[in-house]
């Protein structure tokens, strides 16, 4: 097999582990910042925006304590195993232990979901350090000036919590870029799969020197566009 042939094919896996990485930051970005809104149910601010709003809010954050358990939960669970097996578990899962089978399609979906929900935890973890990295005055002073929760959560805490926590989000990111590999646990095609099988039918180790120069590239992409976003957020230099 030629060096082309090897290149060509790896470069449809590379396709699918784009997908897996585009997919899983679609999904794993927002769903943190919930996880991350749940695990901070009793955060002191939040306490004292109940005493400020009376009664309703009081309610709803007393409510929200059971959340801040599971939550917590979720996050030992998603952070304390593995990823390959937590992929096993979502693909496996459905038919083991309730009897389901979801078809040959359902390979990418279970992908797609394993990567989502480990990663949100992770990225959740990165967004409440942000958030509890404010000042409380802010919080404080927002309230004098007439702010409501969502905009000064929205126009005051979130953008200057992206500028501190971008540095580690774009460490999970880089991470992310080679954990696409992982879906091999599962049989699906990405370009390390094709990468092994390749190797395997040809006796050749040259699949594996093209599927790293790959992830390098696309990591080093990655990490310029990240490095950019960090300059562009850097409003005093």
């Amino acid at each position: 097999m030629t060096l082309g042939t090897i290149i060509s094919q790896l470069a449809s896996g590379l396709l699918k582990s784009t997908a897996i990485f585009a997919l899983t930051l679609l999904g794993s970005l927002p769903l943190g910042l919930l996880v991350a809104f749940g695990r901070m149910s009793g955060w002191a601010p939040f306490r004292g925006l109940a005493r400020e709003n009376g009664g309703r809010l009081r309610q709803w954050l007393s409510e929200l304590k059971p959340v801040q358990v599971i939550v917590k939960f979720y996050i030992s669970i998603m952070r304390g195993t593995p990823l390959m097996l937590q992929l096993m578990v979502v693909y496996f899962g459905p038919f083991y232990l309730l009897g389901i089978s979801l078809g040959q399609n359902y390979r990418f979906y279970a992908v797609i979901i394993g990567f989502v929900l480990n990663y949100a935890a992770y990225f959740a973890e990165i967004y409440r350090s942000g958030i509890e990295s404010m000042p409380i005055g802010q919080y404080e002073a927002a309230t004098v000036l007439g702010y409501t929760k969502a905009q000064t959560f929205i126009k005051i805490i979130l953008p200057q919590v992206i500028k501190r926590i971008l540095p580690s989000v774009t460490n999970e990111v880089i991470t992310l870029v080679k954990d696409t590999s992982l879906a091999f646990a599962i049989s699906y095609s990405e370009m390390f799969t094709i990468a092994k099988k390749i190797a395997s039918s040809q006796a050749t180790l040259m699949p594996f020197v093209v599927a790293g120069v790959f992830y390098y590239i696309f990591n080093f992409i990655v990490a310029w566009i990240m490095e950019r976003c960090e300059n562009s957020l850097n409003y005093f230099r």
